[in-house]
C-alpha cells in the first residue's frame, strides 16, 4: 500500500500538515506585500559646483543650486570644506544658498579665501547647518541634497 495523506500516521499527517502552512504565505504577510511604501521621497536639492576661477588670492566658486522641482525654502545654510591635491582639508566656509523659490535654478558665487584654485582638489559638503520653509529641516534637506560637479575638482557628500 502506498502512502497518502490520508492512510499516514498521526505523526506523520501533522509534519506535513506544518509543511503544508510553512508554505502558504499567512495574510499579513500578504498584506505587508502590498501595503503601499513610506511616503514618497522628497524632490532633490541638487547642487553643482559649475566653476572655479581665480579671484587674487581666492578661489571664487560658481554654485548652481537646482530646486527646480522642490518647494521654496527661506535659508538653505551648508557646511563646505576645501581640500588640497593631497586630500588635506585646507579651508571651511558656510554658505548661505537660500533663499531657494520653488521651482527654480540660480547660481550662488562665494570665495574660498586664501586658497588658490589650483590647490582645491576637492570640495565636501560636510553638512547642512540650516535649512528653514514648508516642511524642511536640516535633516530632510542633507538627505534630499546630490551633488555633482562640471569642473574637474569633485563636490562630493
Amino acid at each position: 500500500m502506498q502512502a497518502t495523506p490520508w492512510n499516514l500516521g498521526p505523526l506523520a499527517r501533522a509534519a506535513a500538515a506544518c509543511l503544508a502552512m510553512a508554505l502558504i504565505p499567512s495574510a499579513g504577510a500578504l498584506a505587508q506585500e502590498t501595503a503601499p511604501s513610506a511616503a514618497p521621497k522628497a524632490a532633490p536639492i541638487k547642487l553643482q559646483l559649475n566653476r572655479l576661477e581665480p579671484a587674487g588670492e581666492s578661489c571664487r566658486t560658481y554654485l548652481l543650486v537646482d530646486n527646480s522641482q522642490g518647494t521654496a525654502l527661506k535659508s538653505l545654510k551648508v557646511d563646505l570644506f576645501a581640500f588640497d591635491q593631497e586630500g588635506v582639508a585646507q579651508k571651511r566656509i558656510a554658505v548661505e544658498l537660500g533663499p531657494l523659490p520653488d521651482k527654480k535654478t540660480s547660481v550662488k558665487i562665494f570665495d574660498f579665501t586664501g586658497i588658490s584654485c589650483p590647490k582645491i582638489g576637492r570640495v565636501l559638503l560636510n553638512d547642512v547647518l540650516a535649512c528653514e520653509g514648508g516642511e524642511a529641516s536640516r535633516e530632510t534637506c542633507l538627505e534630499r541634497t546630490e551633488t555633482e560637479t562640471k569642473t574637474s575638482v569633485p563636490l562630493d557628500r
